[in-house]
């Protein structure tokens, strides 16, 4: 079996796509991602996997809370680009973005996505690439009703979206 073949495979997995964000006094950065889940209902603890080469894996590091908003599909290419694409080192990815912030202080995007909820981290695993960063859920809103989640499916089959080379992290 090559990776090749590994990978082809692991594109079935159904996947949301989501937008992580963080904030720490100098710095405000958020990046798409595919792996959210919730882990436990009480208390309420959601998982992320974070890439250890983003500017969002130091500061999360750092402050040990995260905003993570699922995208509805009304999200296009460049919207989704500004944060995927792109890294908060040299790139504002706030500038031309709707958001408020709330307990945590993490940007919460006000455009494109269905809700969001707030995190502290409760504990993290070193998983090879990337870190999962556990955090029970302190925070939570619903911000638009009537959208509809945008999943991996979709953003390979109707937006034709792909991942450019030298992208920190594969969504």
């Amino acid at each position: 079996m090559t990776l090749n073949s590994i990978n082809q495979g692991l594109q079935y997995i159904t996947y949301g796509l989501y937008i992580l964000t963080v904030a720490d006094a100098e710095h405000k950065n958020g990046m798409i991602l595919n792996t959210v889940f919730q882990v436990t209902a009480q208390p309420p603890r959601v998982a992320v996997s974070v890439n250890k080469n983003s500017l969002t894996h130091e500061i999360l590091l750092r402050t040990r809370c995260f905003a993570a908003m699922p995208l509805d599909t009304t999200a296009d290419l460049p919207f989704i680009g500004n944060f995927g694409f792109r890294t908060g080192r040299t790139f504002d990815k706030f500038a031309r973005v709707n958001f408020t912030t709330e307990k945590t202080g993490c940007p919460i995007i006000t455009q494109h996505t269905l809700s969001y909820m707030e995190a502290n981290v409760q504990l993290t695993l070193d998983v090879g690439t990337h870190t999962l960063f556990v955090g029970e859920v302190t925070n939570a809103g619903v911000l638009n009703e009537a959208g509809t989640a945008l999943t991996y499916d979709y953003y390979h089959h109707v937006i034709k979206g792909k991942v450019p080379a030298g992208a920190t992290h594969q969504f």
